[in-house]
């Protein structure tokens, strides 16, 4: 015959707290994923606003929308008694274990956040870092991506990169053309000054300010040296660069302003027997 009064005693034991249990730890987990996901979007927005690249903000998202979900399921587990010391040590050994595993890509990723939140370069910058010089093409949580000037795709992990020096040529609107001119010893030094200044005035990619600069610099083994260096928009830099090379050999063939190259005079002696 069944016992009513052992069944109510075992609803009123076991069930009814069990019920309540579960039901409280469904709804701290329902409550607790809609709360993250409101804390995980409202955090994206503050973070856009601040001008953050997007692929940062996704990313930082997706971390804390997981540690948050975390915290709801340990919640939640706890609400059913499951002890949950046990279970954070063990999630916490074994994060320990993968992060001692995985030491470059962790170094890799910390770098990528630095890049992308202090943005020493942006996508579409020429750049020289981490031992190779491009045109950026992207950045990455993990590495970059350079297009070399021969139009090569080069991955460079963000560790190399954050820890060495970094620079970047289309950071300012304007660049200095450095260059170097020499002439024979008996080439006319005055008026080869005046030719390089009228290339300078010629050419409507130059700068008038700052102001070019044209100057001896150094009386070198075979050739006096003059210092060019005009300052050009950035864009302009390797146009202005090539064509003034070019001008000035001319030039000077015109003009008969010689243009050294290296030499040895080799002079023999014949001994008196």
């Amino acid at each position: 015959m069944f016992d009513t009064e052992k069944l109510a005693e075992l609803v009123q034991t076991y069930v009814i707290p069990w019920g309540i249990n579960i039901f409280f730890a469904i709804v701290i987990f329902v409550v607790g994923r809609i709360v993250a996901k409101m804390l995980v979007k409202l955090f994206g927005s503050m973070l856009r606003r601040s001008k953050y690249d997007d692929m940062l903000v996704d990313f930082i998202q997706s971390i804390v929308g997981a540690v948050l979900l975390l915290f709801v399921i340990v919640a939640s587990l706890d609400q059913l008694g499951v002890d949950t010391t046990s279970l954070v040590a063990i999630l916490g050994a074994a994060g320990l274990a993968i992060g001692l595993s995985l030491q470059d890509s962790l170094k890799n990723f910390a770098a990528g956040v630095m890049l992308l939140v202090f943005r020493p370069f942006k996508a579409g910058d020429y750049v020289e870092a981490g031992g190779t010089a491009g045109v950026v093409k992207s950045i990455s949580i993990f590495n970059s991506t350079f297009t070399s000037p021969d139009n090569k795709e080069i991955i460079v992990p963000n560790g190399k990169i954050y820890g060495d020096n970094i620079v970047n040529y289309s950071a300012k609107d304007t660049r200095r053309v450095d260059m170097v001119v020499g002439i024979s010893y008996d080439s006319d030094l005055l008026k080869a000054k005046q030719i390089l200044n009228e290339l300078i005035a010629e050419d409507e990619r130059i700068l008038a300010d700052p102001a070019p600069k044209v100057a001896v610099s150094e009386l070198a083994d075979s050739s006096v040296n003059f210092i060019v260096r005009p300052w050009v928009k950035t864009a302009d830099f390797w146009d202005v660069k090539f064509a003034f090379t070019e001008k000035v050999k001319l030039r000077f063939d015109q003009e008969g302003i010689g243009i050294p190259f290296p030499q040895m005079d080799v002079h023999l002696y014949k001994e008196q027997e």
